[in-house]
């Protein structure tokens, strides 16, 4: 069903027919119909044609979010055809089959915004995120039910994002068992143990695995400092590449003892490895005095966002530049630096130049994979 029907000012349907998933507040002439929070909407152009449907918000600024590009039903046996699509790609790709870990659903990458589905081995953790995506909340969890048949889906909506399109937390198991304290799964010969209750996110990133494969590749050989470490993700990649040495920092107690078991899970060398609770700042600023054998061959930053908001962006900016400088100066001459940034409002534009300006004058930098 359609609630309302969104009319484009003329010239505003450029990103809508590229196949752009958002349509901002902006771009909007005239809206006709029942246009609340989570309302299902038909998208004109200013000529009248279809472009597509989604939710609304009127909330923020991103006004409408596409589940389609043409005039589609938004029901249950929609949102299956979405999850089903979805897993069919990744088991297509290998995924499936070589991961007990994956990102099942990837919001708009899947045409279904608003929605992050992570697989634990038998269990799916769920986020729900936007207005629309609430909306079609039960669909979604029979769509999982139906294609991934998991031991039980645990929902973890809460937070920022939720909190703009006007909604409140949920967390709690959404049906059938809860998960135990820690899951055990493999990524590849990888093995961790994953807090989905109560850890980062959905519990682990498992959206940085292609960069933990890069990194793995990397490290054989090699004295790599793995900051930001969380539960142990680049360092069991670095292990398992056969590195040196590798050294965690990271603040979290809880998450470093966990990094601490899932090495030892892995079968890795306890001597290879070093485990600091400490600052991240603290850490790399003494090593740019240090001579070369008490420095790095590879240092991995995959810090938490700078900015969350758009207002954050400059601040966000400088302190990507701040962090990469120092972790350039714990290089190595010949070092690699493996540096992440997980901040929607800094563009791969701007994060690229912060990196590029956070060198020394002496330095040559060259970029070696994106």
């Amino acid at each position: 069903m359609i609630d309302a029907t969104v009319k484009l000012k003329p010239g505003k349907d450029g990103p809508a027919r590229a196949g752009h998933p958002w349509i901002f507040s902006g771009a909007i002439a005239e809206i006709d119909g029942d246009a609340r929070a989570g309302a299902f909407v038909r998208v004109l152009s200013a000529s009248g044609q279809v472009l597509g449907t989604g939710t609304y918000n009127p909330r923020g600024s991103i006004a409408v979010r596409l589940l389609a590009r043409e005039e589609a039903t938004l029901d249950a046996g929609f949102v299956r055809r979405r999850v089903a699509d979805a897993y069919a790609l990744r088991e297509s790709l290998g995924v499936v089959r070589d991961n007990t870990a994956y990102r099942l659903l990837h919001g708009e990458g899947d045409w279904l915004p608003g929605v992050i589905a992570d697989v634990y081995g038998g269990f799916v953790v769920v986020q729900i995120l936007t207005a629309g995506a609430e909306r079609l909340r039960p669909a979604i969890l029979a769509a999982l039910q139906e294609i991934i048949d998991p031991e039980g889906v645990f929902e973890r909506s809460a937070g920022g994002a939720r909190r703009e399109e006007g909604l409140g937390d949920r967390t709690d198991v959404a049906q059938g068992a809860a998960p135990p304290e820690r899951i055990e799964v493999r990524e590849g010969d990888a093995r961790y143990l994953v807090d989905v209750r109560g850890g980062q996110k959905t519990g682990f990133y498992v959206d940085q695995r292609d960069s933990r494969t890069l990194v793995r590749r990397l490290a054989r050989g090699r004295d790599v400092l793995n900051c930001f470490a969380y539960t142990g993700g680049f360092a069991i990649a670095a292990g398992h590449g056969g590195a040196r040495r590798v050294v965690s920092v990271e603040t979290s107690g809880p998450a470093l003892q966990l990094a601490r078991e899932n090495w030892a899970l892995n079968g890795l060398e306890e001597s290879r490895a070093e485990w600091l609770a400490r600052d991240v700042f603290d850490v790399l600023t003494p090593l740019a005095d240090m001579p070369e054998e008490k420095r790095f061959d590879v240092v991995v930053l995959d810090p938490p966002p700078f900015a969350r908001h758009r207002a954050d962006r400059d601040k966000a900016v400088r302190a990507y530049r701040d962090l990469n400088r120092r972790a350039l100066r714990a290089l190595r001459p010949g070092g690699l630096l493996a540096t992440f940034t997980c901040s929607a409002h800094v563009s791969r534009e701007l994060f690229l130049h912060a990196v590029a300006t956070s060198g020394q004058p002496s330095m040559r930098l060259q970029v070696l994979a994106q």
